[in-house]
């Protein structure tokens, strides 16, 4: 019998995906306590088909598949960056395919922006209604607002317009972390991302006779089945070798083997790929905590899960990738690098962010210690300079220069130049750790 828990469950899997849910709402819809609703709609939570956003409420979305599970849903970025909905609440549930940062003229900036994807700008009207009818959503940083007609084309496009206060910078970066940080839980692959599900599994009962196991290699080719009781539970497994020379009258509980190798979906991918290899079997049962068969998972459901692995990238790239990737080293002195400001690299004015120039000079200071074969640096204190803002293309130069280095501790200054003009120093106080 199905417990109130599944019901709602259940029920929440028959909403349309961006529906608003609500604890008193379920609890009135299916006559059960608040107690049980809240209950339901957290396991739900964690199923990953709904999501809970602090001033907008429970929604449901649509349930990951793993192979994109490097995407994030708009729903997602509002927990990442403490963001605001101004508008569009129906596409929160929408999934996010790539983000653009709106440091460029406007004829530009559409170049790359495409439907269903996230353009990153400052307080930039024509910006953020050019982006909506290209069937992007948009992320408003420095805490600026929009006007009322933008908002109300973002509800008419279902597409989110949020704002935060964090500048661009910082905004993609943490996107950029959240996106490592998922390609990092992705390539632990778990029986439950893989696995064939009950309704669409072979299996038999106790109770059911030796042909019975006839008619399901028929149909289904494979020569191991779960046996399961009247309650659905797993109670033993059934192979060719158990039926061979018997009667197909006999109950299959008289002929199956007791005690099964069974996982539960937590189990992790290599785990059972190790337990089939070793103990020679080509299906393993999937049950919960109480033996309740949930499906199977098959040899092939496990090779190709290790192909699909094989296939996927391994990292990702963060704007601190970024910023060291484009960091070149002189021909002529190694203690010089060159950079050019990429629009990742800039803030909603379209001049070099705070955070990125830091990460320049700590970056080059670095690996001015590497090449003097000091070890690697670890920042105590950090004091910069920014003299002059510094536009998108701009060339720089970065020049850091040891100024005191000691077993353990060193101290360095950098310059950094766009041609000749000096636009910003730093002073690092760091610790040293032997390579």
């Amino acid at each position: 019998m199905i417990t109130k828990h599944e019901q709602i469950i259940q029920h929440i899997l028959t909403l349309e995906v961006g529906h608003k849910i609500s604890v008193r709402q379920i609890a009135k819809k299916l006559n059960v306590s608040d107690g049980t609703a809240y209950r339901a709609i957290k396991e739900a939570e964690n199923q990953g088909i709904v999501s809970t956003i602090e001033r907008v409420g429970t929604i449901r979305i649509e349930r990951k598949k793993k192979e994109n599970f490097e995407r994030l849903t708009f729903a997602e970025v509002i927990n990442i960056i403490d963001g605001q909905v101004l508008g569009g609440r129906e596409g929160l549930h929408k999934t996010l395919n790539k983000f653009v940062i709106g440091a460029m003229k406007l004829d530009a900036m559409m170049r790359y922006t495409e439907a269903d994807s996230l353009l990153i700008v400052g307080n930039r009207i024509e910006a953020h209604e050019l982006a909506l009818n290209e069937g992007a959503a948009v992320l408003i940083t420095g805490g600026f607002d929009t006007e009322d007609h933008i908002k109300d084309l973002a509800d008419e496009k279902k597409l989110p317009i949020i704002s935060t206060s964090y500048d661009t910078f910082t905004v993609a970066a943490m996107i950029n972390r959240a996106i490592y940080d998922q390609l990092i839980k992705k390539e632990i692959v778990f029986v439950g991302d893989i696995y064939t599900p009950y309704d669409k599994s072979y299996y038999l009962y106790g109770k059911d006779k030796v042909k019975r196991w006839y008619e399901l290699n028929e149909e289904s080719k494979h020569t191991r089945y779960p046996v399961v009781n009247d309650k659905g539970s797993v109670v033993g497994m059934v192979t060719s070798k158990d039926i061979i020379e018997k009667n197909s009258e006999e109950l299959i509980e008289r002929v199956m083997s007791k005690n099964p190798l069974v996982v539960q979906a937590k189990t992790s991918l290599a785990y059972v790929a190790h337990m089939m290899v070793w103990e020679g079997i080509e299906v393993v049962p999937v049950v919960d905590k109480a033996y309740h068969l949930k499906g199977v998972v098959s040899r092939q459901d496990v090779l190709k899960a290790l192909q699909q692995i094989q296939r996927q990238p391994q990292v990702g790239e963060t704007i601190e990738d970024i910023v060291s990737n484009n960091l070149v080293a002189s021909d002529k002195d190694e203690a010089v690098y060159y950079t050019e400001v990429t629009p990742q690299m800039t803030n909603q004015l379209g001049t070099l962010s705070n955070g990125v120039f830091t990460a320049l000079i700590t970056e080059a200071s670095s690996r001015l210690l590497r090449h003097l074969k000091k070890g690697d640096l670890v920042v105590e204190n950090l004091t910069v300079f920014f003299i002059k803002p510094v536009q998108i293309d701009s060339k720089l130069t970065i020049k850091p220069r040891l100024l005191e280095v000691g077993r353990i501790y060193a101290k360095i200054d950098a310059e950094v130049l766009n041609g000749k003009k000096v636009v910003g120093k730093g002073l690092i106080m760091a610790q040293l750790i032997d390579r």
